[in-house]
């Protein structure tokens, strides 16, 4: 077995093999992340592709899905996007404060919820003292004298409205934004989604 084992691992045809199937895996992985980029529009910072799971795809298109987005809706039964950067371009981290603000009757419309979240850059939950991992429709957010909603995102607690605040990973982190059953001005791109500006 012994010789098996050393003619076949000094045999030309398998180390060929095995450097062609590793180019494969890297070029695969370089293609999909070249057609999701393609399809990605991105506004205001938050990035979303509105092609994932529609019938018709081809293989590319859903390779590239699947590897953004595990187990994706259709964009018209749910709406996501993701962040890793602020307002300005700066990739956020738990040092800092940001605020995102909804100005009055702006929250995303929808025929069933939003909810927003807070992970490590991988997309995995961190465990916070309060145990809140979103916010939503579904929160008592409250509302500014104006009417408008601030979401506070931050590692540490805020000084007012706490209601409002989605803690934050310590480290670099992401957020996601879903809408289920997202309304006709989502789908129709005149909604958007608004900044995360640094507050501190």
């Amino acid at each position: 077995m012994a010789n098996v084992l050393a003619m076949f691992s000094s045999s030309g045809v398998v180390q060929g093999i095995i450097i062609g199937a590793t180019l494969a895996f890297l070029t695969a992985i370089l293609i999909m992340n070249a057609v999701g980029r393609a399809m990605t529009t991105t506004v205001n910072g938050w990035s979303a592709i509105r092609k994932c799971g529609q019938p018709g795809n081809g293989i590319l298109v859903r390779a590239a899905c699947a590897k953004a987005l595990p187990v994706v809706n259709v964009f018209e039964e749910a709406a996501y996007w993701t962040t890793t950067r602020d307002g300005s371009g700066q990739t956020l981290g738990g040092g800092h404060g940001y605020v995102l603000h909804f100005p009055a009757g702006k929250l995303p419309p929808n025929d069933a919820f939003w909810s927003l979240t807070a992970t490590d850059v991988v997309g995995y939950m961190v465990s916070n003292p309060t145990n809140r991992y979103s916010v939503g429709d579904r929160s008592p957010l409250a509302q500014n004298a104006d009417g408008s909603v601030d979401i506070y995102l931050q590692h540490q607690a805020p000084g007012r409205h706490e209601e409002n605040w989605l803690p934050t990973p310590s480290g670099k982190f992401k957020l996601m934004f879903r809408v289920y059953l997202p309304g006709a001005a989502i789908l129709d791109g005149t909604y958007q989604l608004p900044r995360v500006v640094r507050a501190q």
